[in-house]
């Protein structure tokens, strides 16, 4: 069964940078579909960008697009979201999942989720 632990998060100041990561351990990662998703404090876990197995695919979320890069190292089992010109809105503890099923993505139709990593943008 493969584990999935995202890293990279902390605190940063509108306007900058932070690169997340998510190894994966217990099987290799290169044939799945990934996904970050975020959850800020009282609201919904919202999807955040995906990717295919290959990387030649990505696809964001209107809030972050432009904005954040998803990509993978498949020989690393790593999944990877840069973000850039961070603002207080982007808040939210971060999740990596795999994506296993369904055309969409919902919440529902990802899944082996990581325990998450905090990122604070302060104003």
């Amino acid at each position: 069964q493969v584990q999935l632990v995202e890293s990279g998060g902390g605190l940063v100041q509108a306007g900058g940078s932070l690169r997340l990561s998510c190894t994966a351990s217990g099987r290799t990662i290169s044939s799945l579909r990934m996904g970050w998703f975020r959850q800020a404090q009282g609201q919904e876990r919202e999807f955040v960008a995906a990717i295919s197995s290959s990387g030649g695919s990505t696809y964001y979320s209107d809030r972050v697009k432009g904005r954040f890069t998803i990509s993978r190292d498949n020989a690393r089992n790593t999944v990877y979201l840069q973000m850039s010109s961070l603002n207080p809105s982007d808040t939210a503890v971060y999740y990596c999942a795999i994506r296993i099923s369904g055309a969409t993505y919902s919440l529902a139709n990802f899944g082996s989720w990581g325990q998450g990593t905090r990122v604070t943008v302060s104003s």
